[in-house]
């Protein structure tokens, strides 16, 4: 028998522990951008679906009936390309944005981060500062403490269901929503997707928080492919900063450089990081630890920008690290940046144009396969066709059939149609031709619809016309 070596606790372990990070508020200019990125992004998230627009929901994703409300735009399935393209274009944005400034959507606009700030913006008012949560932790259980926690993790129970009930809203009229949680209406789908997101949200950024970044994020990953020397990043001048420590409890003429090893910047990082290590997959760019180190040069009266955004191409070359924005802008025309923002203007261009050219007119042309072909009164040939026209204006229109490319074709009956904004109807219509005038086989016919008020709105349609043998 082969003997088995017991193999030491910490080669063994498949994964770090995780250790809780209880991050210290703190005040900066990048704060303060921070906070103003919470308010902007969340009262777009939450007041959007209670934007009226003619009647209705201003954005409304309404999947029932396969239209997307954007304003005054109306989206049917048949303009896929729209959202493919606006897809790209948020994919390359994030790219230039990335080669310039960094993982400063990370910090500033991702919703895992901006949630996650606002669960412990309630956390620290409920529970106290970094110092009092740390206490609270190691502290046994008391009325107290239970009481302190159920008022926090109801206030987040709170705010993620009212963020999973906006979330449908956006898929759902949010008013008649809102009527139906009130009388405990609401469908099987609501119900499901409220509380999933509303889940995942008090999951993601109550409790996962830092390793949702750190190892459920693929962006945290790929990010290092998007960097280049002259990414702006944020970097700690060892070169000012090393050795650390005091100046007054440092021996006589030992050096001593500019960090005193506070470990604020440590301390304020919601990810945990030391940003004095070097540059980390973990760091998000949201620049507190540059705040907190500036406030603690401030006390101990040394200049600023010992923890600043800087470059790979500034460190190497000795510079100080406030000097990293002198870098970016002189390198910022690199051709990465000028691939990213030439692909993006070209895109956004052709964007634009297609939304302002966009007929507000569709029609989809069908055969009828019970019918390909039959013989009708006075020696005429005919084929039925189904017509679906789709109005994507605001207002309703009466639109007038036409047919061309086969002499002497005529349309018995319906020749003028109405429908009713933002719809759609469906038309069957006969085409007839003298049977002498074409020859057996498959021909060509156009179908015209043209609206009455409007010449300028007009499409053409591509179908064939059968002549028995």
């Amino acid at each position: 028998m082969i003997p088995i070596t017991e193999v030491p606790a910490d080669e063994s372990d498949l994964y770090a522990a995780r250790k809780k990070i209880q991050p210290r508020s703190i005040k900066g200019r990048f704060n303060s951008l921070r906070w103003a990125m919470v308010w902007i992004t969340q009262l777009v998230f939450y007041g959007l679906p209670w934007l009226p627009w003619n009647g209705r929901q201003a954005v409304l994703f309404d999947l029932v009936e396969r239209k997307f409300y954007i304003f005054g735009l109306v989206l049917w399935p048949q303009d896929v390309v729209y959202l493919t393209l606006l897809l790209i274009i948020s994919a390359l944005g994030l790219f230039l944005v990335t080669a310039v400034a960094g993982r400063v959507w990370c910090g500033y606009a991702c919703p895992q981060s901006v949630y996650t700030e606002i669960f412990m913006w309630i956390e620290r008012h409920v529970e106290g500062d970094r110092s009092a949560r740390m206490k609270l932790d190691a502290a046994s259980m008391s009325l107290s403490k239970f009481g302190r926690r159920l008022a926090k993790h109801g206030i987040w129970a709170a705010l993620a269901l009212w963020t999973g009930f906006t979330f449908v809203g956006f898929f759902s009229p949010i008013q008649e929503l809102a009527a139906e949680v009130g009388s405990f209406g609401l469908g099987p789908w609501e119900a499901f997707w409220m509380l999933f997101y509303a889940a995942f949200t008090y999951l993601f950024a109550g409790h996962m928080r830092e390793q949702v970044c750190k190892y459920m994020c693929p962006y945290a990953r790929f990010q290092g492919v998007m960097f280049d020397p002259d990414t702006l990043i944020v970097s700690y001048d060892a070169n000012r900063g090393e050795p650390r420590g005091s100046k007054k409890k440092a021996k006589e003429g030992q050096p001593v450089g500019d960090c005193v090893d506070c470990d604020w910047c440590v301390q304020v990082c919601p990810t945990g990081i030391d940003i004095r290590n070097g540059l980390q997959y973990e760091c998000i760019g949201c620049a507190l630890c540059i705040d907190a180190c500036d406030q603690v040069m401030d006390k101990v009266g040394r200049p600023r920008g010992l923890i600043a955004y800087s470059t790979e191409r500034a460190q190497l070359a000795g510079k100080p690290a406030h000097e990293g924005w002198r870098e970016v802008l002189a390198h910022v025309l690199r051709p990465r940046v000028i691939l990213y923002t030439s692909l993006l203007l070209f895109i956004v261009s052709g964007f634009a144009w297609a939304l302002l050219t966009r007929t507000p007119v569709k029609m989809n042309v069908m055969r009828d396969r019970a019918s390909l072909a039959r013989e009708v009164e006075g020696g005429k040939i005919e084929n039925v066709y189904q017509l679906r026209v789709m109005n994507t204006s605001e207002s309703p229109r009466r639109f007038v059939l036409d047919v061309e490319g086969l002499p002497g074709a005529t349309l018995p009956g319906l020749r003028e149609i109405e429908v009713e904004a933002a719809g759609s109807r469906d038309v069957a219509l006969r085409v007839q031709v003298d049977a002498d005038s074409l020859a057996p086989g498959s021909h060509t016919v156009y179908f015209n619809l043209q609206a009455v008020d409007a010449p300028d709105v007009r499409v053409h349609e591509k179908s064939s016309f059968l002549q028995p043998r």
